[in-house]
């Protein structure tokens, strides 16, 4: 038994040597490309104009794409532990934005409390557990009886299932959606070792962003029609269609760092660019029913966390149960 237990952790300590070069030379090389994309937007906004939307728009997208790359490293570095607490801050942050748009009686007050103090550590603790079965219901199920429970306590009817929809969804996108990404890393899947679960991040973030910086560009190259103008004015049909198959492709060819073939790569990749497309619509429906334009407009002024992950929020959960499903060990 001892020889078996130590043959297998030589065989896990060769494959967690052979990951950190694989990762290492993925993040090597999306620095390089970020730099030069960045370097591009400087040259361009100093010849055409800070006040150029369609440049501005450009480099705010290269700046959540390094946001997210420093994510996905500090993830890197600090391993399981350190990926969760993470985005237990992530959600901590997007939870604040929602809450500031959505908090307007003072009796939502301990509902919100109930958000910040009760759920969100909650859900993560069982995601840093490992518990699945509380994990994937604990705020679908307990958290939206809670929510409607301490929100009728206050007494206070007006518009009370309006109130109590809202404190749902904010848990529901901020919490519940955004926890499927850490969750990530505790899954043990069949013929992929433990310790390359960092790579499956890398695949769904990577991936989703590409299809958001690429529908933007297909759209200024292509243009075209308008796929929906009252929520998304810069997006065009041409260049939402050029962008999720692009990035399905490029889902393709980022199957050797995952468990998956290249149909199945590409299968999954065109699922989660979808989800995100539509995770988008979703959240400029929501910023626009308030007359927000971005949610960090409401507290500094400029783009907010919840612009930067609204496409993950809606791809991560679907993206966890399909990898859980089809190749959970």
């Amino acid at each position: 038994m001892s020889f078996v237990n130590t043959s297998a952790q030589v065989v896990s300590e060769q494959a967690a040597a052979h990951l950190t070069p694989q990762a290492g030379y993925i993040f090597t090389g999306v620095f390089a490309v970020l730099l030069f994309a960045s370097v591009i937007g400087q040259w361009l906004k100093r010849r055409h104009g800070a006040d150029n939307a369609t440049i501005a728009n450009l480099n705010a997208r290269i700046y959540a794409w390094w946001l997210m790359t420093l994510v996905l490293l500090a993830a890197f570095w600090f391993g399981k532990t350190g990926t969760v607490v993470l985005f237990f801050l992530i959600s901590f942050a997007a939870l604040r934005e929602f809450m500031t748009l959505v908090y307007r009686r003072r009796s939502d007050y301990y509902s919100m409390v109930v958000c910040f103090y009760l759920l969100l550590p909650v859900q993560y603790y069982f995601v840093f557990d490992e518990w699945y079965g509380m994990f994937s219901i604990f705020i679908p199920v307990y958290g939206f009886l809670i929510l409607p429970i301490v929100a009728s306590l206050s007494g206070q009817t007006a518009h009370f299932l309006e109130r109590a929809a809202k404190t749902q969804w904010m848990a529901m996108i901020c919490i519940f959606c955004l926890s499927h990404v850490p969750a990530l890393m505790f899954l043990n899947l069949d013929g992929f070792d433990s310790s390359g679960n960092i790579l499956l991040l890398i695949f769904l973030i990577g991936v989703v962003q590409a299809s958001d910086v690429l529908q933007y560009v297909w759209g200024k190259l292509v243009g075209g029609a308008k796929i929906m103008p009252s929520l998304s004015p810069s997006k065009t049909v041409s260049g939402t269609v050029g962008g999720i198959l692009s990035a399905t492709a490029l889902a393709a060819l980022m199957s050797p760092i995952t468990p998956f073939t290249h149909f199945q790569a590409a299968l999954i990749g065109f699922i989660i660019c979808l989800m995100g497309f539509f995770g988008g619509l979703v959240m400029s429906a929501i910023k626009r029913d308030y007359g927000v334009k971005d949610w960090g407009n409401m507290i500094r002024g400029h783009g907010g966390m919840l612009d930067r992950v609204d496409s993950i929020c809606f791809a991560a959960p679907i993206f966890f149960h399909i990898v859980r499903y089809f190749w959970h060990g």
